[in-house]
């Protein structure tokens, strides 16, 4: 076809006027192969019968695809959802101070595995290790990337080819399809499923004992809840079953609980401190939901097994960097310093009270001449405290095409991320830092020009 004949060369496009500079931004390289992408579009259009772009429409095709490729990930996003522990928008925020330390940390050089004292190689978890058994009562403790990285080391060295006994009710599986069986699978150790969906007792898990269980795993329940007609024994009486049987106990805790929940009007979330009090032999628990640092996984409890832990080949592989542990030895001083509630982002979301929630979402309908101020509830999420809510405030705006003002929101700089109740768009103040609050009104005025309904 003699459409396909006219189309450009890359050669041709790169010496175009327009593209000297894309090539000083991204280099001749970069450009060239974003311009092959643009012309293998071209030539699909052309099959479908479109027009052959121009020159110059081709070369701002390849910019635009070149801005893309180029934008830094994770970006800054202003979350107005109202869940706390958000796992799509990076879960826990961090402190200042946490957030300093990851700057000092990443901007040269440190003792990561060097003992300044001996003036010799040192280990990458002591300083953290040395602060989580002071916070825990733990014996010793051990850090990993995420929580599943904890619970797959910790059966991969303790379980292996034997046989795990898990309560039907706590094979859960949670965001992005992680599944407790599957982690059990890839561990070599073997299923021994306990009790029924709704109702577990003690002489179930002693019948797992019997047909050959070598390790008892209790798991949280993350993101759901069993009510009505349900029952599972205690840690108390778990560990008693277990020492006797000569057994370890497993709790994986998963959100990362050192303060009682209680006190902010929620159900009282079974703390680390607490779960190891009541006989568990390791905790697993992640960084980066109720804790309030970054992602992590941190197993804490009897020496003998996390040395075992701490032995196995998969910890090299499960290891965090640098820029984990200074951020989370930083969020652990809160704790040690009895600053957490004042210092923690998660925990001042947790404590704001009603009125000045309803104060701010006042503010922010003052300032836009426009909306409601209606009642509503922030979520906890993250896998934490399942359904479980605290009351809010809520600016709430009126449109025909909440979808589309979503997405609009969500083209800002920074992006906006709001949510949709009753058809109409709201904003929720608690998950709003003080420092977001014009940007965010800038955003609502942006997106709401563009969405003149």
């Amino acid at each position: 076809m003699e459409a396909f004949r006219q189309i450009p060369s890359v050669d041709h496009l790169l010496t175009h006027a327009l593209t000297g500079e894309l090539i000083a931004s991204y280099g001749r390289e970069w450009t060239a192969n974003a311009i092959r992408e643009v012309l293998s579009v071209c030539r699909e259009e052309i099959r479908a019968g479109q027009q052959l772009p121009t020159d110059d429409a081709l070369i701002s095709r390849a910019a635009a695809l070149l801005n893309q490729q180029a934008a830094l990930f994770p970006v800054q996003v202003i979350n107005a959802t109202g869940v706390i522990i958000h796992t799509n928008l990076g879960r826990a925020p961090l402190s200042q101070q946490a957030k300093l330390a990851l700057g000092a940390a990443a901007g040269g050089y440190s003792n990561l595995e060097y003992d300044l004292a001996a003036g010799k190689r040192g280990t990458r978890n002591a300083q953290v290790e040395s602060q989580l058994t002071r916070l825990t009562g733990a014996e010793a403790a051990l850090v990993v990337n995420n929580n599943a990285g904890a619970v797959l080391l910790t059966l991969s060295a303790l379980a292996r080819r034997k046989k795990v006994a898990v309560a039907r009710s706590q094979l859960v599986e949670i965001g992005g399809g992680f599944r407790v069986p599957d982690v059990l699978r890839e561990s070599g150790a073997h299923l021994l499923e306990v009790g029924t969906t709704n109702r577990v007792h003690l002489n179930d898990y002693e019948s797992a004992i019997e047909q050959g269980a070598q390790l008892l795993l209790l798991t949280h329940h993350s993101n759901f809840k069993i009510v009505g007609f349900a029952t599972e024994p205690s840690m108390k009486e778990l560990s008693g079953l277990a020492k006797a049987a000569g057994v370890p106990l497993i709790f994986d805790q998963g959100s990362g609980a050192l303060l009682d929940t209680a006190q902010y009007g929620l159900p009282h979330e079974i703390t680390v401190q607490e779960a190891l009090q009541a006989g568990a032999d390791l905790v697993c628990f992640s960084g980066d939901k109720l804790l309030g640092g970054p992602q992590a996984g941190i197993i804490a409890g009897e020496k003998t097994l996390v040395d075992k832990l701490r032995k196995h080949a998969l910890y090299r592989a499960l290891r965090p960097d640098k820029l984990c542990f200074a951020a989370l030895s930083a969020t652990l001083r809160h704790y040690l310093k009895g600053e957490a509630q004042a210092c923690i982002p998660v925990y001042r979301m947790l404590g704001r009270e009603e009125a000045s929630l309803h104060d701010q979402a006042l503010g922010w309908r003052q300032q836009l001449g426009e909306g409601l101020v209606i009642p509503g509830r922030s979520t906890i999420g993250g896998g934490s405290l399942p359904e479980e809510t605290l009351p809010t405030w809520l600016l709430a705006l009126e449109t025909r095409a909440p979808q589309k003002f979503l997405a609009q929101l969500r083209a800002c700089q920074p992006a906006v991320i709001a949510r949709v109740e009753d058809n109409r768009v709201v904003f929720d103040p608690r998950t709003i830092f003080p420092d977001e609050d014009q940007h965010l009104l800038a955003g609502i005025k942006t997106a709401r020009g563009q969405n003149k309904d």
